[in-house]
């Protein structure tokens, strides 16, 4: 994604003081207290969001990093796609086949967050959600385990996506701003089930990619708003689970499915290298990579981080 003349949502003056929170000089500090926000948008294609107004992301890309070539699972749907990003291992090894959950082996590979209470309890860690399966799955486990400190969940399709996606950003903000916060993951899911109930990926896929920019910028606005943002290092990375084809659907193996996007904003970024293949389970890996999680733990991932990329890929 890169910067574009294109129309803005947002009252003029209202985006010029919102982008300057986000691009505000010295806005992260590599020296700091290293901090990750990981923020998922259900079902985003690369190509879709490179023509929509997301004066935000456009924002964080211009003075970050930037990759629209990232490989998701197969299949190409969100049980195990999101998996596969919050554990950083693929389907063979956490068992998610499909939006069932059947065969989760969470407990042996579990999301980013519970391994980071394992490796340093001492760490806060937050997730927010509208799926509810993230959070709620019983007999072996959600995605998201009861390992972590704060858990809000709600309920996408009993308050309707657009509203569920802004009560997750508006709380996850709130917690940002003011509470104690070392890790978090915020997911978004109005855009994946806005473009299933139209059946295409026109203007109201469209609008529900741009409503989720602007919570983006919630997020940024509360991280900006700490008592110690001067002291902290903030890695934000933002994703999506799969594409889609035109007629709203997904599932296969197409390029229009399984290509996804991966953007990074923070100081630490500055350094990285220029993107060559990535994939899904890189997020949580670099997100761990960012927090000093010990090499033993990194070793078990499929994933690889962004900052510090080896030789050879793992295999779907």
């Amino acid at each position: 994604m890169t910067p574009r003349s294109r129309r803005i949502v947002l009252p003029a003056a209202a985006l010029s003081a919102a982008l300057a929170l986000v691009l505000a000089p010295n806005a992260t500090h590599a020296q700091g207290t290293p901090k990750v926000l990981v923020i998922g948008i259900d079902g985003v294609r690369p190509d879709v969001l490179a023509e929509v107004p997301t004066p935000f992301m456009d924002s964080l890309a211009a003075s970050g990093w930037y990759t629209a070539g990232t490989q998701t699972t197969t299949p190409s749907v969100s049980g195990p796609s999101w998996s596969s990003m919050l554990t950083g291992v693929w389907p063979a090894k956490h068992g998610v086949t499909d939006n069932g959950f059947e065969g989760r082996k969470y407990g042996q590979y579990p999301d980013f967050l519970t391994l980071l209470e394992r490796a340093r309890p001492e760490l806060a860690t937050f997730a927010a959600v509208d799926w509810l399966p993230l959070a709620s799955l019983e007999g072996g486990g959600p995605a998201l385990s009861i390992a972590i400190d704060t858990l809000v969940a709600v309920d996408g399709y009993e308050l309707g996506w657009a509203a569920a996606d802004s009560v997750v950003a508006a709380r996850a903000a709130q917690h940002l701003a003011s509470a104690s916060a070392d890790a978090a993951f915020v997911y978004l899911g109005n855009p994946d089930e806005t473009s299933h109930r139209h059946g295409s990926i026109r203007v109201e896929y469209r609008d529900a990619i741009s409503l989720s920019d602007r919570h983006v910028g919630w997020l940024m606005e509360a991280l900006r708003a700490r008592p110690a943002w001067e002291e902290e290092d903030w890695l934000v990375l933002i994703s999506t689970d799969h594409g889609r084809r035109e007629d709203g659907g997904h599932g296969g193996d197409s390029p229009e499915e399984m290509t996804t996007f991966i953007l990074a904003s923070g100081g630490a970024t500055g350094s990285w290298p220029v993107a060559g293949p990535t994939f899904i389970v890189d997020v949580a890996a670099t997100a761990l990579h960012h927090l000093g999680v010990p090499s033993e733990i990194a070793a078990e991932l499929d994933g690889r981080s962004l900052a510090a990329p080896g030789e050879g890929r793992p295999i779907r």
